[in-house]
């Protein structure tokens, strides 16, 4: 197991990527923190890694609030005494063309993908430096590299969680923490459920695989980056999109 014994927070594990990734995580040993914003979606989380014989912690946290994420933080510390590995993968999106979006939909956005990106990645730094090791990895997306039609607000967002990785992993490379970043394409998650079908088939077409990809296949590329097989990977990004941007 590549992750065995290690202590591993995934924000945003209460479903979609999140819960796949932090099943994945069981599976290959770690302890998973689960944290998401819904307490009930944590619980069931929590209990399904149990049941297969993993070990989980779930936390209530708003990545958007600081004592959420510090008290989670400290409560790992003292239960765990170390954090291997941190997945930013806590994020929405509130799309909209530029000439209608409101600040509210631009704001919500930034504060929850990029700035609770930046506030557990800060919450946890001074542990992985004071230790020596641990691994970083943000969500971003093939919209943060290459831009979306009417998602001004989100691209943002994942275009600068990959420049703060690339900027942590200058920094904190020396200290023997690697930072990176997963550019997911077209993945079939519940939140497609309401699109028609067209629509969906039509984004398969974009596709040189012609199919969307399964959140199991950013998992595994999470996992491969918090395991010691990815050692001297730092910096990069890493698309899982089956050639979209081609």
């Amino acid at each position: 197991m590549r992750l065995k014994d290690k202590v591993c927070i995934i924000t945003g594990s209460g479903n979609g990527i999140g819960k796949v990734t932090a099943l994945k995580f069981a599976e290959e040993g770690a302890k998973v923190i689960v944290c998401d914003v819904k307490k009930d979606s944590v619980d069931e989380v929590v209990k399904e890694i149990e049941a297969m014989g993993g070990v989980a912690v779930g936390y209530k946290v708003d990545v958007t609030k600081n004592d959420d994420i510090n008290a989670m933080v400290k409560d790992v510390m003292e239960k765990f005494g170390k954090i291997d590995s941190l997945v930013n993968n806590a994020g929405i999106i509130m799309d909209a063309q530029l000439h209608k979006m409101t600040e509210d939909q631009f704001d919500k956005v930034i504060n929850i993908n990029l700035k609770g990106t930046y506030n557990c990645t800060r919450a946890i730094v001074d542990i992985m430096i004071a230790q020596g090791f641990g691994s970083i990895t943000n969500a971003s997306s093939v919209v943060g590299v290459y831009g979306n039609f009417g998602q001004t607000n989100y691209a943002a967002t994942k275009w600068g969680v990959i420049g703060m990785a690339k900027s942590w992993a200058k920094e904190l490379g020396r200290k023997g923490i690697r930072a990176n970043a997963v550019a997911p394409g077209f993945i079939a998650t519940p939140i497609l459920d309401v699109m028609p079908e067209k629509i969906i088939k039509a984004m398969e077409e974009k596709v040189p695989m012609k199919r969307l990809g399964k959140p199991e296949e950013i998992a595994n590329v999470y996992a491969f980056l918090a395991s010691d097989e990815a050692s001297y990977i730092n910096g990069a990004v890493i698309e899982v999109s089956g050639g979209v941007t081609l």
